[in-house]
């Protein structure tokens, strides 16, 4: 169901398959070994009896020499007819087409003949002066099998090919992820340092009376500040997943982002009455929250309908974000889940591609865009899997 599980497995069935065809080429290359090791001992042998009907006086010789050339033939399938083209003969054919000897009225029989004149040219017998027979022959297994030989060969080429191309990519990937994780952690890192000196402010402030609205109002974007960059220290690293209502938490993130956005976006909530517990990391399924708002809000410029829907399911709970906003092209599907993907003038394309990672690797879920139309709107799922 995951996408790297989808991967790892492609990855795993071309290696396999690749094997497997190298194997029956192994096989196949011993095979025709073998065959062409009993043609030369045949050839060998009748070497030998004509040699020996050379030397011999008798006539005998001389006849078993050409039996022995007419019976060894037990691979190239003949078919012999008379001048007027009916069958009289026949050799290696399949027993589908013969019981014995060939059905010379058969019309599968026939067609074969007519198969054997477009793959070679005839051989004349003529066995009285001016009265002929014709040999019409097909391919031998052996020739068969050096037909499909290059094809095999070509196909275990693209496909080891194709393995090293998901190695590199993957390798690609991995790099990237690598950089990605090492900003999200320096960058943590240096948004702590003035954190801890506005805390230190905040309590400045109240020790001289100030406002405590006013008070309230920074501590509450303080705290977030610092969700913030406990989100950013998580990426890279696993994190510690708790059993937790998704309901809740949702919720949650819902109610903080709706009360800082536009209010020419009209927000909706439906979920179920009852709690749905879920293994989550709770900051990061906030920022999974967060990101999929922002995006919807960024897609209707501010202005429009965004609605966060709950369904829940026997095995998976969904969460869908419905926006009234540009849409996607279809073939954009996949394509806005890449790091550096964006359609703002200003952005660096990482929040879906974060958004992704949070979701099917850490939380091992699975998201996508469930259907989007474009100057209609979109709408982006996100499915977990109940405890």
């Amino acid at each position: 169901m995951q996408f790297y599980d989808k991967r790892t497995f492609t990855r795993w069935f071309i290696i396999v398959a690749s094997f497997l065809i190298v194997v029956l080429i192994v096989w196949n290359t011993y095979y025709l070994f073998q065959t062409f090791k009993d043609e030369e001992r045949m050839k060998m042998e009748l070497w030998s009896h004509a040699t020996e009907a050379l030397l011999s006086p008798e006539e005998d010789k001389s006849l078993n020499v050409i039996t022995s050339i007419t019976e060894n033939n037990n691979t190239i399938p003949i078919i012999q007819t008379d001048e007027k083209g009916m069958i009289i003969n026949s050799r290696n054919i399949s027993s589908e087409i013969i019981d014995g000897t060939i059905v010379k009225d058969s019309v599968a029989a026939y067609k074969l003949l007519g198969e054997f004149k477009s793959s070679n040219n005839s051989i004349e017998i003529e066995y009285i002066p001016g009265k002929l027979q014709y040999v019409y022959y097909g391919n031998s297994t052996m020739l068969n099998l050096l037909k499909y030989y290059p094809v095999a060969l070509l196909l275990i080429i693209v496909l080891f090919g194709i393995v090293v191309l998901i190695y590199f990519r993957a390798n690609k990937m991995s790099a990237q992820n690598r950089l990605w994780a090492g900003m999200a952690k320096e960058t943590a890192h240096q948004i702590g340092t003035p954190l801890s000196s506005l805390l230190g402010w905040i309590e400045i402030m109240k020790a001289d009376n100030v406002d405590e609205t006013t008070v309230v109002e920074i501590e509450k974007d303080v705290n977030r500040l610092q969700t913030i960059a406990e989100r950013f220290s998580k990426i890279g690293s696993e994190p510690l997943l708790e059993e937790r209502d998704i309901v809740a938490d949702t919720e949650k993130s819902f109610e903080y982002l709706k009360a800082r956005a536009s209010s020419q976006v009209n927000f909706s909530f439906s979920a179920p009455g009852h709690p749905v517990k879920v293994l989550l990391n709770p900051e990061l399924h906030s920022w999974t929250i967060e990101n999929l708002v922002k995006n919807a809000i960024d897609a209707m410029k501010g202005k429009g309908r965004l609605d966060i829907l709950i369904e829940e399911r026997e095995k998976y709970i969904k969460i869908k974000v419905c926006d009234s906003g540009k849409g996607i092209p279809k073939t954009q599907f996949k394509k806005v889940f890449e790091p550096g993907y964006t359609t703002k003038k200003r952005g660096w394309g990482l929040g879906l591609s974060l958004t992704k990672r949070i979701v099917e690797e850490y939380h091992k879920g699975k998201i996508k865009v469930l259907q989007s139309e474009v100057g209609k709107g979109t709408v982006m799922q996100a499915s977990f899997k109940k405890l």
